[in-house]
């Protein structure tokens, strides 16, 4: 009788934890490890911030960002992206092209079987982020 009282506890505890749904953090950065199907160039810090006043903002690498967001649920879109204008060698332009269009196609977000955030374009690979520590 108790094994059964305590796989019924234990039962009722994880559905509880199964009904909370997964948000995306608001007003802390997402450090980017993958960009499609390619990982980042050695040393390129790109992140996200979803401000809680819809603007998102971070560094492409070399630039840095700023656009407006939505989210409902699990869809995510960005409105057109702005950044400032430096100039950086030209692998890290190229990756900070490619980053910028592909937040320009996201759909939709998730996350991973090892909790990894996942921003998904309509087709293809997402781009791969995780919460920066600290």
């Amino acid at each position: 009788m108790k094994g059964l009282l305590l796989l019924a506890a234990l039962g009722a505890g994880l559905t509880g934890c199964a009904g909370d749904a997964v948000k995306l953090k608001q007003d802390h950065s997402y450090v980017v490890e993958w960009i499609g199907e390619r990982p980042l160039m050695d040393y390129a810090h790109l992140t996200v911030t979803l401000g809680a006043d819809g603007r998102a903002y971070g560094n492409g690498g070399c630039n840095h960002w700023f656009a407006p967001y939505t989210v409902d649920g699990d869809k995510l879109s960005f409105g057109k992206i702005g950044s400032t204008r430096k100039l950086c060698a030209e692998a890290l332009m190229e990756q900070e092209h490619r980053f910028f269009q592909a937040l320009q196609g996201v759909e939709r977000w998730d996350i991973s079987p090892i909790e990894q955030t996942r921003f998904w374009p309509a087709e293809g690979k997402p781009i791969r982020l995780w919460l920066e520590e600290g």
